[in-house]
């Protein structure tokens, strides 16, 4: 029995050696059996990724840059907020020369109170004699609730920004980081002054529509005036910009918005605008002759878009959206007075419109016409609350369809490819207009109108299926200025992105997420 043990394991191990031979002098043989290999996954939960670097900061510029104006920049020192600490630089009470304020990383430029683009010319003058210019990516501040920028007469702005680069209007709060979303009315805005043709003269026995033809600045205290007789005059430019939080009162009950013109010509450029925030107007036009496209209106405390005192006006794509709780109007047209006849009277059109309306609290309807203002209003989605009118127009005048050159009538509203989602009863009438008469203006059911419309808009404001299916009016019929769309509304579908990059987004509507961000912070570039 023992050598038969013995001559076992020595067979097993030569068996072994063998085994071990074979397998060469690179490989290695496998452990287990027949000589596979089993591997355990470790199962404990991996760490987290590293937190996201911290937003960029700027730090504050060395000084001033030298401007062409005589009077210079003030440094005002340093102002920090979340997004770092700058260089501030006042702007002179009154600019008497042409200049440029560059875009420098780490300074921000201040308007200490109002701020005069030259001096007025008067309604007469055909001479253009300073020119603000700002680069693409600067941002200016009020310094004060009092501040405002006004150009005068006679002067002109050259504020062009870029898709990727705005220039921004805004408040000191912005800056220090202190606004939220229902943050407003912390500094005056932009005020264009022109010498086209106004009506509600401030001399009772002015002409209206000529050079004796005046009017003030709402709620300026000193003279601001505008008005003329050039419908061509230019104002200069303005686009790709940002105006946040504006609307302060500045005497009595009257007070600035985002935007506000005064007999502004059309030889002024007015394009890719937004208005975030105003405790007024979005934008209020006060006669002229005023061409603008690309407006974007978010979270305006009263109107979107008031127009006033015989304006001319062609609006082409346009976004209005209100804040939860906050909001009047969409549009108001006109006022109800006792100059309701003077000429040139209001003729605006407006084509490529998404309002969304979320609260009304003073006119209860999304859109309103009065005061005997012509109105054309094409391609457009209205979306408004329940209880809330689609149209109401008020005065006999409005609501007439004669068509009267000696008054400058061109007879009633005008309606195509509009649709509208709001009340049961989605049209009112006032001061001598019914319901129903408002109903037949209107049409719906013809042109492509519809007063019943189930709105399927995505991201708040862009088409659906339901706009898609909506026959569009050609626009370019209406006026030379206009683009002829194949589609109603302000945002053709989600590949039509012309908002995005230049805005700012609020908790009311999002325009993308490669723009400069929430409207409470700064960019820092």
């Amino acid at each position: 029995m023992t050598n038969f043990n013995v001559i076992a394991r020595n067979l097993m191990a030569g068996t072994a050696m063998m085994a071990l031979a074979a397998c060469g002098a690179d490989d290695i043989a496998s452990p287990g059996t027949g000589g596979n290999v089993t591997i355990n996954n470790n199962t404990t939960t991996p760490p987290p990724p590293p937190p996201p670097p911290p937003p960029s900061t700027v730090s504050p510029a060395s000084g001033c840059p030298t401007i062409a104006d005589p009077q210079g920049l003030t440094d005002s020192g340093t102002i920090t907020g979340p997004t770092g600490t700058w260089r501030v630089c006042t702007l002179p009470a009154r600019i008497n020369a042409s200049i440029t304020l560059p875009k420098i990383t780490g300074l921000l430029y201040r308007l200490g109170g109002r701020v005069d683009v030259g001096t007025d010319q008067g309604p007469a003058s055909t001479n253009n004699v300073v020119t603000l210019s700002i680069d693409p990516g600067v941002t200016l501040f009020g310094g004060t609730g009092v501040s405002w920028l006004h150009v005068n007469r006679g002067n002109r702005i050259n504020a062009v920004g870029t898709a990727t680069r705005p220039i921004i209007f805004t408040s000191r709060d912005n800056v220090l980081g202190l606004n939220t979303e229902s943050s407003s009315g912390q500094w005056g805005g932009v005020v264009l002054s022109g010498r086209a043709p106004v009506t509600d003269c401030a001399a009772p026995a002015a002409t209206p529509g000529t050079v004796a033809c005046e009017r003030q600045v709402e709620g300026a205290v000193d003279p601001a005036l505008y008005g003329g007789a050039n419908t061509a005059d230019n104002s200069g430019t303005m686009r790709f910009v940002q105006i946040r939080y504006s609307g302060f009162v500045l005497s009595g009950n009257s007070e600035l918005q985002a935007l506000t013109t005064g007999g502004v010509g059309s030889g002024t450029v007015l394009e890719n605008i937004q208005s975030a925030n105003s405790s007024d107007d979005g934008a209020e036009f006060f006669g002229g002759n005023v061409n603008m496209k690309r407006f974007i209106s978010v979270g305006a405390e009263d109107d979107n878009i008031d127009t006033d005192t015989g304006l001319k006006a062609n609006f082409q794509y346009v976004i209005a959206v209100q804040r939860q709780g906050q909001g009047d109007s969409m549009i108001e047209a006109d006022s109800d007075n006792a100059v309701d006849g003077n000429t040139p009277r209001q003729n605006t059109k407006l084509a490529n419109f998404t309002f969304v309306m979320r609260n009304n609290v003073s006119n209860q309807t999304a859109i309103l016409l009065r005061g005997g203002t012509d109105y054309t209003m094409a391609n457009g989605v209205v979306v408004a609350p329940t209880a809330t009118n689609c149209l109401r127009i008020s005065r006999p005048q409005t609501a007439s369809a004669t068509v009267d050159a000696a008054i400058d009538e061109a007879g009633a509203p005008v309606f195509r490819s509009v649709v509208m989602q709001c009340s049961a009863t989605p049209f009112a009438g006032s001061n001598g207009v019914t319901a129903d008469q408002v109903s037949t203006i209107f049409g719906s059911g013809t042109n492509n109108n519809n007063s019943a419309f189930t709105a399927s808009l995505s991201n708040v404001f862009v088409n659906g299926a339901n706009e898609t299916a909506v026959t569009a009016f050609d626009a370019k019929t209406l006026n030379a200025y206009f683009d002829t769309t194949a589609y109603i509304g302000a945002v053709r579908n989600a590949s039509d992105t012309w908002y995005e990059g230049w805005t700012c987004n609020t908790d009311a509507a999002s325009f993308g997420t490669t723009n400069t961000g929430l409207c409470s912070t700064l960019p820092t570039y």
